[in-house]
C-alpha cells in the first residue's frame, strides 16, 4: 500500500493556493537524500515558500517534492523525500499539518500488530 502522506501534501497544497494563502514545508534539514540552501538551515531545519510565484517547476510526488527557486539571487533545484517532509501549512494563518516523524514509513510496511495472548477457547457458567 502506498504512503498516505504525499497526497495529504498535495491536498493541503491545494487548499492553500486555493485559499490567496501562502504555502511552506518545513523539511528536516539533516536528511541525507535531500538537495537543501543549507544556509538557511536553522536547528536541522528549513521552512521552504512554495508558493506557484517563488518556485518554477513545482512537483509533488509521491517520493520526492522537486522544484526550482532563488535563495538570494542564486537559483538552485530544491529535491526533498516526502519522508523529510515535517509540515505543509499557511504562512498567515500557520492551518495545516503537521507529519509525526517518528512513525513515518514509506508505507510499505504494515502496522506491527500488538503482542496478544493466544485465544482461548470461552466458557460459560451459569448464573442464578
Amino acid at each position: 500500500m502506498t504512503s498516505l502522506k504525499p497526497y495529504l501534501i498535495r491536498s493541503i497544497y491545494d487548499w492553500i493556493i486555493d485559499n490567496q494563502l501562502t504555502p511552506h514545508l518545513l523539511v528536516d534539514a539533516e536528511n541525507k537524500s535531500a538537495i537543501l540552501p543549507m544556509q538557511f538551515a536553522e536547528d536541522g531545519k528549513i521552512v521552504l515558500n512554495i508558493r506557484p510565484q517563488a518556485v518554477q517547476g513545482l512537483s509533488l510526488g509521491n517520493d520526492l517534492i522537486e522544484f526550482n527557486a532563488r535563495f538570494s539571487g542564486v537559483g538552485m533545484h530544491i529535491v526533498t523525500p516526502i519522508n523529510a517532509v515535517m509540515a505543509i501549512y499557511a504562512k498567515e494563518n500557520g492551518k495545516g499539518m503537521i507529519f509525526d516523524q517518528e512513525n513515518d514509513d514509506d508505507g510499505d510496511q504494515a502496522a506491527p500488530e500488538a503482542a496478544a495472548p493466544p485465544p482461548s477457547r470461552p466458557s460459560l457458567r451459569i448464573v442464578k
